[in-house]
């Protein structure tokens, strides 16, 4: 069995996130590490906190990559040997954590540095809209026209578009035959060259921790960039930096991971976005989140009868 699992980016965190692991004595370390970031216990702000704050950049990038890393914590010995690790946005960073090269805790450091890098080079009125079923010809003219780029490159003709006039182009989308056009609750035009400043000063950020100089055995790390291996760290630091103000690859990355021998999917979360794309783009592959369980036990038992 190889398992490639899914780490998800920002727009679905809230109240369900930390569901399973927020009682896990193995994640209660990096509880704390976030909570420390983040002014309070992140297990009570999903809950309570207003739904701007819960998706404000800085916040929700924290959230995220904890929700990530907690599960890894938390499930890692009911992994298999083989696994193959791929990020959505700031996804990707947890996904460096969870295949070896860097520390838990210092993710967390991280992405909230690199949503501090973001925020300082946006502009009022940044951010990010979905829209499914136009060509790519069709959706660069729509960019083209309304000052936008492609954030994020999803299967089934599906964008998530980069920008600072989003309700022009969410209307120009619709009027061009768009089957489904909805904003994302994202503040900030992620992976577009409106973001190469954040892409700087991550790329710093990445220089002042410590990074193990190989892959583990039996882990393949994908870049989001263009869904490669990672097989030198240097050069996959410069594409994880990268990252932030480039189109990130997704469908790429799902095909490099059906290539490299994934027979099943893990997605940790929050949502079941990641989960559906790799079940819509490979149906013959099992394709689960950890919002399909309702308990950490019941990810086990999936994982086990999956691998017999």
């Amino acid at each position: 069995m190889t398992l490639a699992i899914l780490c998800s980016g920002q727009g679905l965190q809230g109240p369900r996130s930390f569901a399973l692991t927020a009682g896990e004595s193995r994640a209660s370390v990096l509880f704390a590490q976030a909570s420390g970031l983040l002014g309070g216990d992140a297990r009570t702000l999903v809950q309570s906190a207003a739904a701007a704050d819960v998706h404000g950049n800085r916040t929700g990038q924290i959230f995220c990559v904890l929700q990530a890393v907690a599960a890894a914590a938390a499930l890692r010995e009911a992994w298999p040997d083989r696994l193959i690790v791929a990020g959505y946005s700031v996804g990707e960073v947890a996904a460096w954590s969870i295949a070896g090269l860097i520390e838990p805790a210092s993710a967390l450091d991280l992405v909230a540095a690199r949503a501090e890098a973001m925020d300082a080079a946006s502009h009022a009125h940044d951010g990010l809209l979905f829209v499914r079923g136009l060509s790519r010809a069709a959706v660069d003219a729509l960019c083209a026209d309304h000052g936008a780029a492609i954030a994020i490159v999803n299967p089934g003709d599906a964008y998530v578009l980069g920008g600072d006039a989003l309700e022009a182009l969410a209307q120009a989308a619709t009027q061009a035959g768009a089957l489904h056009v909805t904003r994302i609750a994202v503040a900030v035009a992620s992976h577009t060259p409106r973001l190469e400043p954040a892409s700087l000063s991550f790329r710093r950020q990445l220089d002042r921790i410590g990074v193990a100089p190989r892959l583990p055995a039996g882990i393949r790390l994908l870049s989001g960039i263009d869904g490669a291996a990672v097989r030198d760290v240097r050069a996959g630091l410069d594409k994880l930096a990268a990252q932030v103000s480039h189109t990130v690859q997704w469908a790429a990355c799902l095909d490099s991971a059906v290539e490299a021998g994934a027979t099943l999917f893990l997605e940790l979360g929050p949502g079941r976005a990641l989960a559906e794309m790799a079940a819509a783009a490979h149906p013959g592959i099992p394709a689960r989140s950890l919002d399909d369980f309702a308990t950490l036990a019941g990810v086990r038992a999936w994982l086990a009868r999956q691998a017999r």
